[in-house]
């Protein structure tokens, strides 16, 4: 195809390859943001339905198992519906999510509007990636499908602790769906003209079993490693949910690989780049996510600052990550995902190192500048090694290779996540004050709890630290250079 044709759909009509892109960026900021920007609404949400922690706490942690039962059934309906409706309808299912959420009278409401908004994301998200990668070449992925994508993926879940603290701070809960109703009919109205059915489709059969046992199976190993900073690692129903979720995975995985046409082609695993690129992908948004969720926590209750100084501090960093995506994608055309990562990942380290030291009185502009490295450093591994993994695939597998990706970082992280938030909490009781030291010190019980605290934080980012380390030692076994260009360049060679 020559640089100045237009791109055909799969019904050969030509269409606005631009606006299309447009169109998938901004829903993909608008569904990804409501990932994150909860979290500082907690205490107000509470106060207006009176309700526990622990019950508040479900509006995360149910976005999160719906959105990850979702995206493997988002395969199977990526290679059975027209991407156009199936875009419309997903961004259309959000969009009632949110107006539920805006107008709930109570709490169980406002979980419904939740769930049918993780619905929406569990199918949107997949689909904007396998679009995104099958629209452009390989040896531009980098630049286009991964830069642009990133600024949506990178940019959303970190700027939305800073606009939810704005927010709530000086309105109301509420607002954080409302300003977002308007914003959706939009990216829905501009869906209807310029989306376009550009993946080829081809009438796969529905399986029950693969869906009750994928349902079943990443549904309870992600309740339960959720409820395990609740509850503990130890308690009977972590214990079981965890054990009756990876039996189910392990029967959903036996069935895919006996089908003729899987639900979900885990063969895509036979791709050692794309195996390596998934476990990378999911450390490195482990090392983010899970940091996002612990230092606001901290520079609130160890600091005292405010909700919307908690998100402000983290701001210069979610710019960071924003402006360097499309940059990383042009590096990654050129240099490709190893030396991308093993940068990446080495900034991300020394940006870690900093957090396990951590006191009170530790200067703002230190949390921010060793912030953004780390996020900088993000923006180096997270999409290249994802875009260095799917452009191993045939195009015929990109729906099951990004549905895999997405599954198997959610299920990592959410494991990861867990693990950081449970040794916060362990180190954290194990240091509290007892009567005896408080009789021994002469420092306050306040003090000796912030010291606790502290503890807990610095025992929760070396977990962090850690497993930037491990990613770095596997960085160096990816393949030098963008594998996709060399195959560009070769054909080209060859013709």
């Amino acid at each position: 195809m020559k640089s100045n044709q237009r791109p055909m759909d799969i019904n050969g009509k030509p269409y606005n390859r631009a606006i299309l892109v447009a169109v998938l960026t901004v829903g993909s900021f608008f569904t990804m943001l409501t990932g994150t920007f909860l979290a500082t609404a907690y205490p107000a949400i509470m106060r207006s339905f009176d309700i526990s922690t622990s019950t508040v706490q479900w509006l995360t942690t149910s976005f999160m198992l719906v959105t990850g039962i979702m995206i493997p059934i988002s395969a199977w309906l990526i290679n059975k519906l027209n991407s156009r409706v199936m875009y419309i309808s997903a961004m259309a299912t959000f969009l009632i999510g949110t107006i539920i959420a805006f107008t709930a009278p109570n709490f169980g409401l406002l979980l419904t509007g939740r769930v049918i908004q993780s619905i929406g994301v569990g199918v949107s998200m997949p689909l904007n990636q396998t679009v995104m990668l099958s629209i452009f070449p390989p040896e531009k992925a980098g630049d286009a499908a991964m830069g642009v994508v990133g600024v949506a993926m990178g940019l959303a879940p970190a700027v939305g602790p800073t606009m939810s603290g704005l927010i709530v701070d000086n309105w109301s809960w509420r607002d954080l769906f409302g300003i977002m109703i308007p914003a959706i009919v939009i990216v829905i109205a501009l869906a209807l003209v310029y989306m376009k059915p550009v993946l080829k489709v081809h009438q796969q059969p529905m399986d029950l079993w693969s869906i009750i046992t994928s349902t079943v199976g990443f549904g309870g190993l992600l309740y339960g490693v959720s409820e395990a900073s609740n509850r503990g690692w130890g308690d009977a129903l972590v214990l079981s949910c965890i054990v009756i979720g990876i039996i189910f995975i392990v029967l959903f995985a036996h069935r895919q690989l006996h089908l003729d046409d899987p639900f979900l082609d885990l063969t895509v695993f036979k791709y050692g780049e794309f195996t390596l690129a998934a476990v990378l992908s999911s450390a490195v948004n482990l090392a983010m996510v899970g940091v996002e969720m612990l230092l606001p926590l901290y520079i609130q209750n160890i600091r005292g600052e405010s909700a919307f100084h908690s998100g402000l501090m983290l701001l210069p960093g979610a710019l960071m990550l924003g402006l360097m995506s499309p940059v990383t994608g042009r590096l990654f055309d050129r240099y490709g995902a190893r030396f991308l990562s093993i940068t990446g990942l080495t900034l991300l380290i020394i940006g870690t190192v900093p957090f396990l030291t951590l006191t009170k009185n530790t200067p703002v502009i230190s949390i921010v500048v060793f912030y953004a490295i780390r996020l900088f450093g993000v923006s180096m591994v997270f999409m290249p090694v994802t875009t260095s993994g799917m452009n191993v695939l045939p195009i015929t597998e990109m729906a099951h290779g990004t549905a895999v990706n997405n599954t198997f970082r959610q299920t990592m992280s959410s494991i990861g996540t867990a693990i950081m938030t449970t040794v916060l909490t362990n180190v954290t009781n194990m240091q509290k004050p007892t009567h005896a030291l408080l009789k021994k010190a002469p420092l306050s019980y306040k003090d000796h709890y912030i010291n606790a605290t502290l503890a807990g934080f610095h025992a929760a980012f070396l977990v962090a630290a850690l497993f930037a380390v491990i990613s770095l030692i596997l960085a160096f076994f990816l393949k030098n250079g963008n594998r996709a260009r060399e195959i560009a360049l070769q054909q080209q060679k060859g013709e």
